[in-house]
């Protein structure tokens, strides 16, 4: 680890705590993988008898989820964040990532049986009316401990554009508008604040407003791509552990002091 880094982290960003794993002799690639584990231990010391989880989906939270190690003494339930995504990688999915922490945790798993995004913001808040979806999301919302991962807007990456979502100039328009990245599906803006443009009204699943009420969210991100993304995750004011490489902390950093520098 890097307590110095950490620190500052802490003190930029005002978080709770920053877990910043030192580079290894490990290839690259396995970054993320070893950055997920470093969140697992957190989180294995973090939990405890009777508390209630909620996970996102994706890459990040996978690693996570993946490394935590089966025998957890106690029950810990687990709720579906977001809606799901139809994924090439359905184990990336959260309604499986659900299952396999509530599995690990000796707990229950609550579904959030809905798709992540529908066609409009009227088909939205008719979904979320209805009984069961408003049940899973207020399980959600009363969760002690939250996983998060933090997506860009990259048309390569992006699993909106992977799954049909939106498409690579829907992407630049958001960008253009202002648009960085995105938690549990909500997109948000270089200064942390949600996007405005109609696509979080499509969202079936946790707010920004949401993970803030929450009093312990945790957000797991890697790679120079993510840097600007992780800059907007981070004003939010929803995370409260950062879990990262070196690499991406130093740039992360030095980002942040150029933009106060230009304000």
């Amino acid at each position: 680890r890097a307590p110095e880094i950490e620190a500052r982290l802490c003190a930029v960003f005002g978080l709770r705590e920053a877990l910043v794993l030192r580079p290894g002799s490990s290839d690259r690639s396995h970054a993320l993988a070893r950055v997920g584990q470093l969140g697992a231990r957190f989180l294995e010391q973090t939990l405890r008898d009777g508390m209630t989880m909620t996970v996102c989906l994706g890459r990040s939270t996978y690693e996570v989820i993946h490394a935590v190690r089966p025998g957890f003494q106690g029950h810990v339930n687990v709720v579906q964040a977001v809606g799901s995504l139809a994924l090439a990688t359905p184990e990336l999915d959260s309604a499986s990532l659900t299952r396999e922490l509530a599995a690990k945790l000796g707990g229950t798993a609550h579904y959030l049986s809905a798709p992540m995004v529908v066609d409009s913001a009227g088909a939205a808040e008719v979904l979320r009316s209805q009984r069961d979806i408003q049940r899973a999301l207020e399980l959600a919302r009363q969760a002690d401990v939250a996983l998060v991962g933090v997506g860009n807007l990259d048309p390569a990456t992006s699993e909106f554009c992977k799954a049909g979502y939106l498409c690579a100039d829907d992407l630049e328009a958001i960008r253009t508008s202002g648009g960085v990245g995105d938690m549990s599906a909500q997109i948000f803006t270089a200064d942390g604040l949600p996007y405005i443009g109609g696509f979080n009204e499509r969202v079936i699943g946790l707010r920004l407003e949401d993970l803030r009420a929450i009093s312990t969210v945790m957000s797991i991100a890697i790679g120079e791509s993510k840097v600007q993304s992780i800059l907007g995750a981070l004003r939010t004011g929803v995370v409260d552990i950062f879990c990262t490489d070196l690499d991406t902390a130093t740039a992360v950093l030095m980002e942040a002091a150029a933009y106060t520098r230009v304000r």
